[in-house]
C-alpha cells in the first residue's frame, strides 16, 4: 500500500515537470546547397523530445517560406504533401530527411551555397504549451549523391 502511495508522488513530480515545456535536441540540422535560380531547398536534421510532442510549424528569418512536407512511396509513385504537424514522440528520435518528413525552404531570395548557415525556428507544442528552438542549419551541396562521412564522438 505505502509502495504505492509512494510511486504515485514519483510519478505526479515528473507530471509536473513535463508541463512546463519538452526539453527538445535537435541533431545534424543540414539544409541542401541550391543552383542559382533555384527557389527551393530542403532542411533535414534528427529531432528527440524528452516528451510526447508535436512540431507545429518551422520558419526562418532567412527564408520568406517555409513548409513541412511529407514525402512517401504511393506504390511506386513518390508523392510529397504539406503537413500540419510532425510527431515526436518521447525519447524517440524523428529524423526529418530527403525521402521522409522534411522542411521545404520557398521563394528562396538567393540562392544557398555550402557552408551558408540558414536559422530555422522551431515551433514544438507539447503538454498544451508551445515553445519554439532555435536550429542553425549548414548548407550542403549533394555530391553526386553521395553522402559525407559522419564522425560519430562520444
Amino acid at each position: 500500500m505505502n509502495l504505492k502511495v509512494l510511486m504515485l508522488a514519483a510519478v505526479g513530480a515528473l507530471t509536473m515537470q513535463s508541463a512546463w515545456a519538452a526539453t527538445i535536441s535537435v541533431s545534424d540540422a543540414w539544409a541542401r546547397a541550391t543552383m542559382p535560380g533555384q527557389k527551393v531547398s530542403g532542411a533535414y536534421m534528427r529531432i528527440q523530445s524528452d516528451a510526447d510532442a508535436r512540431l507545429v510549424s518551422a520558419s526562418s528569418p532567412a527564408v520568406p517560406r517555409v513548409e513541412m512536407h511529407e514525402m512517401r512511396m504511393d506504390g511506386d509513385v513518390m508523392r510529397m504533401r504539406e503537413v500540419k504537424a510532425i510527431d515526436l514522440p518521447k525519447g524517440k528520435t524523428v529524423s526529418l530527411e530527403p525521402g521522409g518528413f522534411h522542411i521545404m525552404l520557398m521563394n528562396l531570395p538567393q540562392p544557398i551555397a555550402a557552408g551558408d548557415v540558414i536559422p530555422l525556428i522551431l515551433t514544438v507544442e507539447s503538454g498544451g504549451k508551445r515553445q519554439t528552438v532555435e536550429v542553425k542549419a549548414e548548407a550542403r551541396a549533394p555530391m553526386g549523391g553521395a553522402m559525407p562521412m559522419q564522425h560519430h564522438h562520444h
